[in-house]
């Protein structure tokens, strides 16, 4: 396992101050790197672990921000008060994702011919509009977070796209997945969609039991694999080369157990 250095990093986006995660990995050189947007709840230590691990897989890797000063929410209602205005707006969708994206490819290590996105709930359908916006990635990610977007912007993509989501998820629905596959196929999109049986809305997430919200819940060995999954498009996509003696232990990619976390209800 690789030493990984990690810290916050302000910038301004939806006119707010954000306060985003840095991860980075030993060494000197530039590496590939990944932006990575959380569920609609924000910031979260779960997901500060998420952009750890990658850095110990030899990425550069940062959180970005959804509400301003690293905010998340507790409350489902106020937080879905700021988000279902954010997701019917894709401009504003990109501005938050391009001005994250602006700071990564800034760092100093990051090879910025060289960047994946990946995302959860909110920060998936972000992702997926980068994409849409026909922003240079290497590969796009979104767990819990399907959105179609408007007629002809996905041939926009140059990247291959992998979603997740579960079969009993009420918010990422049928109509949903249907509508974003037949989105992907009519622009040629190199895509995958995989459907986790029998999980729900947030599978991912280890707190997601804390909300009340109907049709929310952890499903821990799906949430494993989407883990896997993502490593493996990022492998396949983004490979990073070390030197013989400074490879990364193979358990970096297994999904861990983070840090107590902070957000009580990943629903987003």
């Amino acid at each position: 396992m690789t030493t990984v250095t990690a810290h916050p990093v302000t910038y301004s986006a939806d006119g707010l101050t954000m306060t985003g995660h840095l991860a980075l990995p030993s060494g000197t050189g530039r590496r590939p790197a990944v932006l990575i947007g959380p569920e609609g709840t924000g910031l979260n230590d779960f997901q500060r672990r998420r952009a750890e691990a990658l850095a110990e897989l030899g990425y550069v890797a940062m959180l970005f921000d959804l509400h301003g000063d690293g905010h998340w929410f507790t409350d489902p209602e106020e937080m879905l008060a700021r988000v279902m205005p954010l997701l019917a707006d894709p401009g504003r969708m990109r501005g938050i994702g391009l001005a994250a994206l602006d700071v990564l490819r800034a760092e100093p290590r990051t090879d910025p011919d060289r960047i994946a996105a990946i995302g959860y709930g909110t920060g998936g359908a972000i992702a997926l509009e980068l994409g849409r916006a026909g922003v240079d990635l290497r590969a796009i990610a979104t767990v819990n977070g399907l959105t179609a977007g408007l007629p002809g912007e996905a041939a926009r993509i140059r990247c291959p796209v992998w979603a997740g989501v579960g079969s009993e998820d009420p918010i990422m629905s049928a109509e949903h997945r249907d509508a974003f596959a037949a989105e992907m196929r009519a622009a040629g999109v190199d895509w995958r969609l995989v459907v986790y049986g029998g999980a729900q809305h947030a599978f991912h997430h280890p707190k997601v039991e804390q909300t009340v919200r109907p049709g929310v819940g952890h499903h821990p060995l799906h949430a494993q694999r989407a883990w896997r999954d993502v490593v493996d498009l990022l492998t396949e996509c983004l490979p990073v080369t070390f030197p013989p003696h400074a490879a990364p232990a193979a358990a970096a990619a297994a999904d861990t157990s983070p840090a107590p976390d902070r957000t009580a209800t990943p629903s987003g």
